[in-house]
């Protein structure tokens, strides 16, 4: 199956479960950005599920072109799937995977899409990379994309006990001034996660910088609930 037959398949296999009610509470939930099938995450997983079953997954030398062709498609998810299914042919080893991440994160882009883009796919990719992290994060920051920038705070979210809490420190530095509300949260979010196998890192840290209140709240939520309960 070519790309373009993928990506058809996928449409059709998804609008036969579509569903206008629930389309539109979930459009409006998105502030009307996307077209919804109306199809919930459950019932989404499933499908994808079935559809890898009777389709496989897009051959290596294939999957950058089959996700660019079902992220042009308008229903919302189809950008899920597809973004599930790139998790499961992630290809890490190919040197050029995060231009088709980048691609992703600039494009339709929304939190729902880029915070999973963030931490499974061009998280594991940069994992594997380690020599590519400063410089494509890095490129991130300076791009004065909103989302590259939030990309670049969360990219470490499963890192754990391995997060370069320096590099992060220096990128939440950088934009701790924002007025966004997605990168004021990213940076909470991001430190709430480190805090959860170095909370005294995390307490100096934010001791030492001036936080907007949501990227603080959210930043030591964790260590503060732990504190009322001793």
């Amino acid at each position: 199956m070519n790309q373009t037959d993928y990506a058809s398949a996928l449409q059709a296999h998804f609008a036969l479960n579509s569903n206008a009610e629930y389309a539109g509470r979930m459009s409006k939930y998105m502030l009307n950005k996307f077209e919804f099938f109306g199809i919930p995450s459950p019932q989404r997983k499933q499908l994808t599920t079935q559809f890898i079953q009777l389709n496989g997954l897009p051959a290596a030398e294939q999957l950058d072109e089959t996700v660019r062709l079902v992220w042009q498609l308008p229903q919302r998810e189809l950008h899920y799937a597809i973004m599930e299914i790139a998790a499961r042919k992630a290809n890490l080893d190919d040197e050029e995977r995060i231009n088709l991440y980048r691609y992703m994160i600039t494009n339709k882009s929304w939190w729902d899409t880029v915070d999973y883009i963030a931490s499974n796919l061009a998280g594991a990719w940069l994992a594997k990379h380690k020599q590519m992290t400063g410089k494509v994060t890095g490129e991130f920051m300076q791009s004065g994309d909103m989302w590259l920038q939030r990309t670049a705070l969360l990219f470490q979210l499963k890192y754990k006990g391995n997060t370069d809490h320096e590099l992060l420190f220096r990128y939440i530095r950088e934009v701790s001034s924002s007025k966004e509300f997605f990168i004021r949260k990213a940076i909470g979010w991001a430190l709430r996660e480190l805090s959860k196998t170095n909370p005294k890192l995390v307490l100096n840290f934010t001791n030492s910088i001036e936080l907007s209140n949501l990227s603080r709240r959210e930043a030591l939520k964790i260590i503060l609930k732990k504190s009322a309960d001793e």
